[in-house]
């Protein structure tokens, strides 16, 4: 095969490298246009997964590697004169320059030809001449430009500038320095690479960077390899306390926002984007050079498995794609948390401490107890205290998610919500028997709070024929069976959520095609607007008149009487999901002309007349929530401000929590899917407004719930499909966890099933073989220490 390589970074060096290997026959060139020894960046940081790879794939380089790393174990977060450290991270770091003479030192033992100082010639005339083309080319890939049409690039500019530094000062560990400047909160980001240095990376929000004045300094054209000595200077003045008598290094070091690109392909013909040129994941998670890397394995793995270059080139991409696609959703949460930086300092040192680490969501609460568990026992005894100052519990130290929650009369045992789940069983919008065992089973199971799917306030009200409602003196009566079993056979709380189809309305049960149109039996339905869900497919709703508007408050009033005659502990107003007050909230769904339509609080004078309809006939002492869709994601629809704007609203309007979910608003959605995904919304109002949020949407294990809980993300979790798995998902928690509390009370006739039953023979215990044990009990944390062999612990 001749192979050509269209960049010299340390992913196509070592890819080159890898493929001369296993093929040695094969002619690999190789084009970098910058000299052999130019170098941009400092350090470059690799995972233990990583360097396992890079070891067995080509031990002469490991080896190599291996004697320049720095290697640590610690994360040091040095907030409001505070330093908290948490350890077992496993680290290792070194030079990228003295990365980039490895491999080069490599290339050329093996026979690849280098080509320093020399453009690569047109990637058609490549394509024609070898056999397969690697466009390692970096962010600004000239090759993927070159076939934009194929492969299809999307670049996302973020909303924080940053800049890449070093300096002499020799970190000893990871560290996040966050510090409150005249001009706002800016970070810093470092690392030590070898015995001399450290990456010293220093970011911040946009608007910060304006207020600073950075942004006339960078107002210039540079000249190539010249950097910003004017914000240099600045930098070292704000940051002196960090430096001390320390010098910041530059290199090529400007200003930059961070580009997040992906490619809906990663190959035309026999050409394949590698590294950067195919996909960037945020500095904040790791290094790009890893990535490059674990991208030059696969892609020399699959040359050598499969029998031709189109195979193969499916392969690499099969293969990698999904681990960068996981990569870059953490990426993306973490950069989004450093954009947001703001939102948290007002919080508790070991509280931020542990948000900055669990910012990604890779990293969790179980995941933090394996690393370091004397870091996650002092971030629980903080949560136990803070929680009793604020009326929740008696400071006793317990799984975050087993700590009380009291809201107005309310309190609830633990921070577990059943969430609301349409089940299409009632029969003209009567609950029955199914109701009963499915809300009284969740109750059973141990969550702190059961809430009711969305109970409609007429018939023509109703998604579907099945849907229940509370629009009639029998259909209260059922409800009260219901609340009876509940506060009488468990100590769960039940809360009703009540709302109206809208546009949504009229469609058949979810298993015989959710949001499809009745064949008969339909009603008419009605929304702010005449717009259909769906053009062609649902029916064109009437548009509501002022005095229709009207008629349904008060169906929204009558529900809420009606509710505490049911005994419900809890109301929630429905605003979400495209429904009826969620559509006068969207403004794609809501153009009317009048006064509620417009701006957003124009938008939002109806959903707010009822909810202050509902809360006078609503019992002082029992709370009221709201669920919201905090993002249509649809371009000019419901933004992540937006919602904060909403929240806000409810709050001044009397609400007590905000159920934040998001989309199912307009069919032309592009959710973000991914665990906890929604999250970061309720996250955002929780912690900009201080109104209490519960976060829900792919929320499935006690390690996420505990995770959210601790970082001040939200006060509940809300857990819809993992209660539909197992009823008893809360009581599993606790078993799993080792709690028995009142948090997770087992009903009497049950708790001989409240231990995990034997499932066969296990491989322990095993008898002690050795005199001195060796890693007991302990955490190591390491730091790194230059020049005297092992890290330090």
């Amino acid at each position: 095969m001749r192979i050509a390589v269209v960049g010299g970074g340390p992913g196509g060096l070592y890819f080159a490298a890898l493929a001369q290997q296993l093929s040695p026959g094969d002619e690999i060139d190789v084009w970098e246009r910058n000299a052999a020894d130019d170098t941009f960046g400092f350090g470059v940081v690799f995972s233990d997964e990583t360097l396992g790879g890079i070891e067995h794939a080509d031990e002469s380089v490991y080896r190599q590697m291996e004697r320049e790393f720095a290697r640590w174990d610690d994360i040091d977060v040095h907030y409001r004169g505070q330093v908290l450290t948490s350890g077992g991270h496993g680290f290792a770091a070194m030079s990228r320059k003295r990365l980039l003479q490895i491999l080069q030192q490599r290339c050329a033992e093996l026979g690849v030809r280098l080509h320093f100082r020399t453009l690569a010639p047109d990637v058609g005339r490549l394509a024609a001449d070898y056999d397969l083309v690697v466009a390692a080319d970096g962010v600004n890939s000239a090759v993927r430009a070159r076939h934009a049409g194929v492969f299809r690039p999307s670049l996302e500019s973020r909303r924080c500038a940053y800049m890449w530094l070093g300096t002499d000062k020799v970190f000893d560990a990871f560290k996040f320095y966050i510090v409150d400047t005249p001009y706002g909160v800016m970070q810093i980001h470092g690392y030590p690479f070898d015995a001399t240095g450290s990456t010293f990376i220093v970011e911040m929000a946009d608007e910060v960077w304006q207020r600073a004045g950075f942004k006339a300094f960078a107002d210039r054209e540079f000249a190539p390899g010249d950097s910003d000595e004017k914000s240099i200077a600045l930098v070292r003045e704000l940051f002196a306390d960090v430096l001390g008598d320390a010098q910041l290094l530059a290199n090529n070091s400007r200003w930059i926002t961070f580009t997040t690109v992906r490619n809906q392909r990663w190959r035309h013909g026999n050409v394949i984007l590698l590294g950067d040129a195919a996909h960037t994941a945020h500095f904040s998670i790791g290094s790009g050079t890893k990535l490059a890397m674990e991208d030059a394995l696969a892609l020399a793995a699959a040359l050598h498995e499969q029998p031709d270059v189109e195979r193969a080139l499916a392969a690499y991409e099969a293969e990698r794609r999904p681990v960068v696609e996981s990569t870059q959703r953490a990426a993306q949460a973490s950069l989004e948390w450093f954009e947001n930086l703001g939102q948290y300092v007002h919080q508790e040192p070991v509280q931020f401490a542990f948000n900055i680490m669990t910012r990604s969501r890779r990293v969790t609460y179980d995941n933090l107890r394996v690393r370091d568990p004397e870091f996650v026992e002092r971030v629980d005894e903080w949560f136990a205290r803070h929680e009793q100052r604020r009326g929740n519990g008696d400071g006793d130290v317990r799984p975050p998610m087993f700590q009380p929650f009291r809201v107005r009369g309310l309190e609830l045992k633990n921070r577990v919500v059943v969430s609301p789940m349409d089940m299409y069983r009632a029969t003209d919008g009567l609950p029955g028997d199914f109701h009963l065992v499915h809300l009284g089973g969740k109750a059973l199971g141990g969550a702190g709070l059961v809430m009711t799917e969305m109970v409609c306030v007429s018939a023509t009200g109703r998604i579907t024929p099945g849907c229940t409602g509370i629009y009639t003196a029998e259909q209260t009566r059922a409800w009260r069976r219901i609340t009876d079993f509940v506060h009488t056979e468990t100590t769960a709380k039940i809360g009703i959520q009540i709302g109206h189809s809208g546009r949504k309305g009229s469609t058949r049960l979810m298993w015989e095609g959710i949001d499809q149109p009745l064949p008969e039996g339909n009603w008419p339905v009605v929304a702010p607007s005449p717009l259909p869900y769906r053009p062609g497919v649902n029916q064109v709703p009437r548009e509501l008149t002022v005095r229709d508007l009207g008629e349904i408050r008060q169906q929204f009033t009558d529900a809420a009487a009606r509710a505490v005659e049911a005994g419900f502990d809890l109301l929630e107003l429905h605003c979400a999901h495209g429904y009826l007050l969620s559509s006068f909230i969207s403004p794609l769904t809501n153009r009317r002309t009048d006064r509620y339509g417009g701006s957003l609080r124009a938008r939002l004078r109806f959903p707010l007349e009822v909810f202050a309809s509902m809360r006078e006939v609503w019992p002082s002492d029992r709370p009221m929530s709201v669920r919201i869709s905090a993002t249509d994601w649809c371009d000019d629809g419901i933004t992540a401000d937006d919602a904060v704007e909403i929240a806000a609203a409810f709050a001044e309007a009397g609400v007590d929590l905000v159920d934040v979910s998001t989309g199912q608003v307009h069919p032309d959605e592009k959710p973000a899917f991914g665990r906890s995904y929604q999250t970061p919304f309720a996250d955002r109002i929780r912690n900009r407004t201080g109104v209490a949020t519960m976060a829900v949407g792919a929320i499935s294990s006690h390690d996420d719930v505990n995770s959210i809980l601790l970082a001040g993300r939200a006060d509940l979790c809300l857990l819809g499909r993992a209660h539909l798995y197992d009823p008893n998902w809360t009581l599993h928690a606790a078993a799993e966890q080792s709690y028995t509390g009142p948090g997770a009370d087992w009903p009497l006739p049950w708790r001989a099933g409240s231990r995990r039953p034997q499932t066969g023979r296990t491989e322990g215990p095993k008898p002690r073989l050795e005199l001195i044990r060796h890693g007991e009990p302990g955490t190591a944390h390491r730091r790194w220490r230059p020049g005297r062999g092992e890290p330090d612990e």
